[in-house]
């Protein structure tokens, strides 16, 4: 191989190890601040009028899901909760599964999550992802993969902050 293409490999994969290890450090914020977090605390709004810690743990899970088809990791585990944390504001008339469950499946969807980043090679992630035609892609690169991993680890952060309020809110 030449110098030129070896560096172009190190560069791709020094840039994929940030991103990933970026979607990582997120991740473990995550399940910091839920194993903080109460079942009863994660009722209370985040706010006065704000979304309820059980809903953006289900927005955050429901996220994560749908990465899994974008990606082209295979199936949703758990597409119920599209219609409940993605396509319907904090209501509380919508019934939702148990804050358990809502545990439970964060876990498998970042298990499953962990699997397959972890296993993906750096050339990979510079793919397009599933919600972008070719054409696009071949117009708009930097529609790929790896942009769906930094725009996920942005979206968590925000929520995150969001979340943090109830740590010491006195609801």
């Amino acid at each position: 191989m030449s110098h030129d293409i070896i560096s172009e490999l190190s560069q791709k994969k020094l840039f994929v190890n940030m991103v990933v290890s970026a979607w990582q450090a997120q991740n473990k914020k995550a399940d910091d601040l839920l194993s903080k977090l109460s079942d009863d605390r994660l009722s209370n709004e985040t706010a006065p009028g704000r979304n309820t810690g059980i809903y953006l743990l289900g927005h955050l899970a429901a996220v994560n899901d749908h990465m899994i088809p974008v990606l082209d990791f295979g199936d949703r585990l758990y597409p119920e909760l599209e219609d409940i944390f993605l396509r319907n504001p904090d209501n509380p008339d919508v019934e939702r599964p148990s804050v358990a469950e809502l545990r439970k499946s964060w876990k498998e969807i970042n298990t499953k999550l962990d699997h397959f980043i972890n296993d993906m090679q750096p050339d990979e992630w510079f793919e397009k992802h599933s919600l972008v035609s070719e054409d696009d892609f071949s117009r708009e690169p930097h529609r790929n993969k790896l942009n769906i991993l930094i725009n996920r680890a942005n979206h968590q952060s925000y929520h995150l902050g969001q979340l943090a309020y109830l740590v010491n809110n006195g609801n």
